[in-house]
């Protein structure tokens, strides 16, 4: 499959096989994150491997999931991810404007799960105190995201946006549909 094929087919995954994920196969993620652009090639990103079930559910009780579906996002206890990375900035490296590697490193991270068959949903609303405290995470770092893993449970559904409405929604089947904007309403050639 191409790399195109794969970002076309590529959604946020809430719902999750609970198979465990291998170690090689973690390990495959964080280095196709690793090797993305850096700023100045700084590389101030490290990554916090969380794949103990215990532990994974203590940063799941940290998460807030997915608020255009009103408390339908969150996963269920057979559906929890199996897996969580969680993206830490090292400060002393790069003080701050590490926000684009943030997501050069995660897109990558992601097209490469969707490749091997898992989902992954990039978490932004977490408790940073929380986990910082569950993990002993040093004051040089800063957590800047969660990362909520596994084998793919649901096949949520692209369409593109009618209007301006891009919220996300599940039908009365319990499927998640995913619009986005369409690309004539986006691209401008040679003049806005």
């Amino acid at each position: 499959m191409s790399v195109y094929d794969i970002i076309l087919q590529r959604r946020t995954i809430r719902k999750f096989q609970q198979k465990p994920i291998s170690r090689d196969t973690l390990h495959k993620l964080i280095n196709a994150a690793r090797v993305a652009p850096s700023a100045s090639n700084m590389q101030p990103l490290k990554y916090l491997v969380i794949d103990e079930p215990a532990l994974v559910d203590a940063v799941f009780r940290t998460t807030s999931w997915a608020n255009y579906l009103e408390g339908k996002g969150t996963p269920s206890p057979n559906e929890k991810p199996v897996v969580y990375i969680i993206v830490l900035a090292d400060k002393e490296i790069r003080e701050d404007g590490y926000a684009v590697d943030i997501g050069l490193a995660l897109e990558n991270l992601i097209l490469t799960a969707w490749e091997e068959g898992i989902g992954c949903c990039i978490q932004g609303s977490i408790d940073r105190d929380k986990i910082k405290a569950l993990f002993t995470i040093p004051d040089k770092y800063v957590i800047t995201d969660a990362v909520a893993m596994g084998y793919r449970a649901e096949q949520p559904v692209l369409e593109d946006a009618q209007g301006d409405d891009i919220k996300y929604y599940k039908d009365e089947n319990g499927v998640l549909h995913v619009p986005k904007r369409r690309l004539e309403n986006i691209t401008f050639w040679n003049k806005i």
